[in-house]
């Protein structure tokens, strides 16, 4: 018997057992497949000795998620910061280059760099105000009201037309409109703007951590602290229903990091008429279609700095980057998609033989898609990197219908759980200052369907397993800092 039982071992679900067990309480984790991590594993999927990122592969939150700085992340594991955050090539050979200083970058853009450091300067001065405001649920008072307000209008401005009145060249809006598309969704737009602003904020900040060992490494020091305060994990463990669950553990405590539709199909018949309306009406996105190559030697890029760079949006301008997520939004595959490229070898030799790399892609395409981009992904790389074909030894592709085998959570090929729109961030899944909790006693929702969203930051699960823990227990969220380990 346990006082807590979690379904699901990705970030979020990993950070709630992490949580309840620093709590005392004794935790069982039920995982459906043969290895923990969801979003954060590794694995061997093209030739012997290339080590490939299954799904995210550079985390910006890494170093800024309130709950990875209260657990010590950076002390657990080995994560190389790059000098540069994120790249956004253009034809020619020309490329907008987001530094982490500011300065560089903006001295680099040359007659937008002011206007670029005028956007992002007030918000990198109150960075962790809009850290808190943006990974915490939208029903609160911000902790940092000046940050939040300098946040929203900056907000207002790029996820309208507004943002093309700001600068004249064409790298700087195709930067932030890049960034911005890690969101997928229609650019511009204010919930994609939102979440290109908080990257690109963070590029200046504390940069984009490369995971040594492959992301993995993320979820195995979670696993490893979970189990060091007598946490048990159950791999290939299949969850059907909420009856199963205590029959099988007898918790006090459900904490399940599965999607909005999850938690009906396992407690549909004991939830409430209208909760059910409301995990209905939710909505999923577009999906996503990933390549992964193994290279025999670097990218050939035409422009030479981007050689080292572990994030780069390939897809050209912001109008092009607008167009390509329009036909994805339409139901249609784009000839010329954005393509999200990362090349960790630079940074993590032990991603591949020694002078040769990987070379982690994905681009976006409509919901439930059964089509392989692997020829549209080579082309656009192809477009930057003349040569490309030459150094790929071997591909493997996961289509957006692959990806929602893969994982449950992914709906459709959506890995975020739920689109990403001002509505569902207000409302994910329903509205409410505590949206972890349902109205059943003891069980609580804690992955990307719930507030703040998408991303490897375990802030769903950590924020479900403080709420219950307090329900349930009367507890408070316990230290999680690595000093406190056994």
């Amino acid at each position: 018997m346990s006082d807590a039982v979690v379904v699901g071992a990705g970030p979020n679900g990993l950070a709630a057992a992490v949580t309840l067990a620093r709590a005392g309480l004794s935790v069982k984790v039920y995982e459906l497949a043969s290895q923990l991590g969801g979003g954060t594993r590794s694995a061997a999927l093209t030739l012997p000795g290339f080590l490939h990122d299954v799904c995210s592969a550079v985390h910006p939150m890494a170093l800024a998620s309130p709950f990875f700085q209260e657990f010590g992340l950076a002390e657990r594991m080995e994560l190389r910061v790059p000098e540069v955050s994120y790249a956004h090539p253009l034809d020619d050979g020309r490329a907008g280059i987001a530094y982490r200083d500011l300065n560089r970058t903006v001295a680099e853009l040359g007659r937008d760099g002011a206007a670029y450091r005028r956007l992002f300067a007030p918000l990198l001065a109150r960075v962790e105000g809009i850290t808190d405001f943006t990974q915490h649920p939208l029903l609160r008072i911000p902790a940092d009201p000046i940050a939040a307000f300098r946040y929203a209008l900056a907000v207002a401005e790029q996820g309208s037309l507004l943002g093309d009145l700001r600068f004249r060249g064409e790298a700087a809006p195709a930067m932030i409109a890049g960034v911005s598309a890690h969101s997928i969704g229609k650019i511009p737009s204010l919930a994609t703007a939102g979440a290109g602003l908080l990257l690109g904020t963070l590029a200046h900040a504390g940069g984009w951590p490369v995971p040594i060992g492959g992301s993995q490494a993320i979820a195995d020091a979670m696993a490893a602290d979970f189990s060091a305060h007598g946490g048990e994990i159950v791999l290939n463990h299949r969850v059907e229903s909420l009856a199963q669950l205590k029959a099988e553990t007898g918790a006090k405590i459900q904490l399940l990091d599965v999607s909005a539709s999850g938690l009906l199909e396992i407690a549909g018949t004991e939830l409430p008429s209208r909760f059910i309306r409301s995990l209905r009406r939710f909505r999923y996105g577009p999906g996503a279609c990933k390549v992964d190559f193994a290279l025999s030697g670097p990218v050939p890029w035409t422009n030479p700095e981007l050689a080292a760079v572990a994030t780069l949006h390939l897809a050209g301008t912001k109008a092009e980057i607008a167009r390509s997520e329009a036909q994805v939004a339409a139901g249609q595959h784009p000839e010329q998609p954005y393509v999200l490229v990362s090349q960790p070898s630079p940074h993590d030799a032990s991603r591949a033989p020694l002078g040769q790399q990987v070379l982690w892609s994905y681009c976006h395409v409509p919901a439930g898609s059964t089509v392989d981009m692997t020829e549209a992904v080579v082309r656009q790389i192809e477009r930057f990197a003349p040569g490309f074909r030459d150094v790929v030894l071997a591909s493997k592709v996961i289509t957006a219908a692959e990806y929602a085998h893969y994982n449950p959570n992914y709906i459709g090929g959506d890995f975020s759980a739920g689109a990403v729109t001002i509505r569902q961030l207000l409302k994910r899944p329903v509205v409410s200052a505590r949206p972890w909790r349902t109205p059943i006693p003891g069980l609580y929702l804690g992955s990307s369907s719930t507030a703040p969203g998408p991303s490897v930051h375990g802030l769903c699960g950590w924020y479900a397993a403080q709420t219950a823990l307090k329900d349930v227990y009367g507890l408070a969220a316990p230290d999680l800092s690595p000093s406190d380990a056994l």
